[in-house]
């Protein structure tokens, strides 16, 4: 009597297709291009210069397997020592950008800075995928550096004030604009209340003065 060996090869194929279609990302299977920081250096404000908020993005990004690419800080600067202004909005490249869900939450530059942009709690999250807590949470941490207008642009400072934390070089003092991930707050103008990049400036640069008006010192990071 001959026996058959059962065909097992159809089953297993099902298998790892299926396996492998769950770890697909449900924006199609792009790779993470954009996420806000799990994680401040320690110094506050002072974040090295660009280069050194670039090295933090860099680095997190490193730490989930998203290294791999240039990342850059969602980060604008004045005017200063003989160098010109750097606008947050000319650092970052031209889009899309995809979040750790797979979620895009902007297609390009244009799109990010308008009210089209799927930017909010839900979809700026941290490089692990997680949701960063906000206004009404028991922890407030909405509040992201930026040092920038609402169109991506330098805050340009009045005279003798800041708005990024001494160029982010300064962990004491000073102050920064930031924005509202969640677009929620108490600013009373609404419409800087829920912007996710130009909402009001903080109390200074250290991370106690920092967390007084519901910063971390988080900031946004981007594929350039």
């Amino acid at each position: 009597m001959r026996f058959t060996r059962p065909l097992l090869w159809p089953a297993c194929t099902a298998a790892a297709l299926l396996a492998a279609c769950s770890s697909v990302p449900s924006g199609g299977g792009h790779p993470m291009s954009f996420f806000i920081t799990s994680a401040n250096p320690g110094q506050g404000g002072n974040l090295g210069g660009l280069a050194g908020a670039d090295a933090q993005c860099q680095r997190l990004a490193g730490g989930v397997g998203a290294g791999g690419r240039t990342w850059r800080a969602y980060l604008s600067t004045t005017a200063a020592a003989g160098r010109p202004a750097v606008n947050a909005r000319d650092r970052i490249g031209p889009g899309p950008w995809v979040n750790a869900k797979g979620v895009t939450v902007a297609t390009s530059v244009a799109d990010l800075h308008s009210a089209g942009a799927r930017l909010g709690k839900d979809t700026s999250l941290t490089e692990k995928g997680e949701a960063v807590p906000g206004y009404g949470d028991a922890v407030n941490r909405h509040d992201i550096l930026t040092g920038s207008r609402p169109d991506g642009t330098v805050a340009v400072p009045e005279p003798g004030k800041d708005t990024t934390c001494g160029n982010w070089t300064r962990g004491e003092g000073g102050s920064a604009i930031v924005g509202h991930h969640d677009l929620k707050g108490l600013n009373p103008d609404p419409v800087a209340n829920a912007s996710w990049n130009a909402s009001h400036g903080t109390r200074g640069c250290s991370l106690p003065q920092l967390a007084q008006s519901g910063s971390a010192g988080l900031m946004y990071c981007f594929v350039k």
